[in-house]
């Protein structure tokens, strides 16, 4: 069987003069080796495509897969993540992970949250800043909580997003405006605990792997999970796998939310506990990173005892159920 890889290089995008924040959630070289050595590893014939470029000029040239690994962040719009997926979908190539409708509207995490509101799940309160202003009038009290409603690796995200008057909140979403060129989501800062949760499969089939508490050292930004606490997580986070009432409560709501929104194969989605002691969904990532040892969904699956193969070998085996024709290749490929 034959896999293609497509993806965003981190390395690629800073050589075109994009800055380190701004190239935050692209791969790593290291990430796309660790990949291909696992695909490899379990008897795949692998091509490296790259972004969605190099896609569109593959397809354009005849090129097909028989599966595409896809982890393409994309570059600009809301439907960034979804424009592989899509043109995948348009030359009928099976991919793994989430569709363009759920890549889109998860990305925009105001749109997400709505949906999930909807499902009865907790969420924050939240409105949306479309532009700058003189003077922006929070519509719930402070303490709240703004970032780009549209971006992920905690892009934007530092102390000075938790808010505590309306100058500060006027300073923070003008500023956010201006160097994120998209609206800010702003909700009401949650006190408590806060969990990511790690989940592979689809449908019925979907099972939580582990949730896991991201506790912040004395040395961090305090009382955010920020770009800078996760760009240097090893030195400034501790990870725990938790198991207790909190956390099967926000295991049930992150079924729920994987569940309500159509996610496939493999990805997290991040709680926070409220004052009451109950957690809230925050937002969900569809496509979550894969660097062995740096990214959530990976630290989450080492701490349960799944390798980094046992975990590629089970999102492989998510999307093969999705897409039964596969199942014969993948015996053939497996002898």
């Amino acid at each position: 069987m034959k896999i293609g890889i497509t993806y965003d290089l981190r390395d690629n995008y800073r050589a075109a003069g994009f800055s380190e924040e701004e190239t935050a959630e692209f791969d790593r070289n290291d990430t796309i080796r660790a990949i291909v050595d696992t695909l490899q590893n379990l008897g795949y014939e692998v091509d490296c495509i790259g972004n969605y470029e190099a896609l569109i000029r593959r397809l354009l040239a005849g090129n097909r897969w028989d599966l595409v690994f896809n982890i393409a962040e994309g570059l600009r719009g809301f439907g960034r993540e979804g424009l592989v997926p899509s043109l995948l979908d348009a030359y009928e190539i099976p991919y793994t992970f989430s569709d363009p409708l759920v890549l889109s509207l998860t990305l925009h995490k105001a749109m997400a949250k709505r949906v999930v509101r909807d499902l009865g799940i907790p969420t924050p309160d939240f409105f949306v800043i479309e532009r700058e202003k003189k003077e922006i009038i929070g519509n719930f009290p402070f303490p709240l909580f703004a970032k780009p409603v549209a971006e992920g690796t905690s892009k934007g995200i530092n102390a000075a997003s938790k808010i505590l008057n309306t100058s500060q909140l006027t300073d923070v979403c003008n500023r956010l405006l201006h160097q994120f060129k998209q609206p800010v989501l702003v909700e009401t800062y949650l006190p408590g605990r806060e969990f990511t949760v790690g989940i592979v499969g689809s449908g019925r089939q979907a099972r939580v792997i582990g949730v896991m508490e991201v506790i912040l050292k004395d040395n961090a930004e305090v009382g955010v999970y920020s770009y800078t606490n996760k760009e240097q997580c090893e030195e400034l986070v501790e990870y725990r796998i938790a198991d207790d009432i909190t956390a099967h409560r926000t295991e049930k709501l992150a079924l729920a939310v994987w569940h309500g929104l159509g996610c496939k194969d493999a990805g997290r989605i991040d709680f926070r506990v409220d004052k009451k002691g109950l957690p809230n969904f925050i937002e969900v990532n569809p496509l979550a990173g894969l660097h062995p040892e740096h990214s959530d969904l990976c630290i989450i699956a080492s701490k349960v005892g799944m390798t980094y193969q046992e975990l590629l070998e089970t999102i492989l085996s998510s999307t093969f159920e999705r897409y039964p024709e596969l199942n014969s290749l993948n015996r053939v490929a497996h002898g």
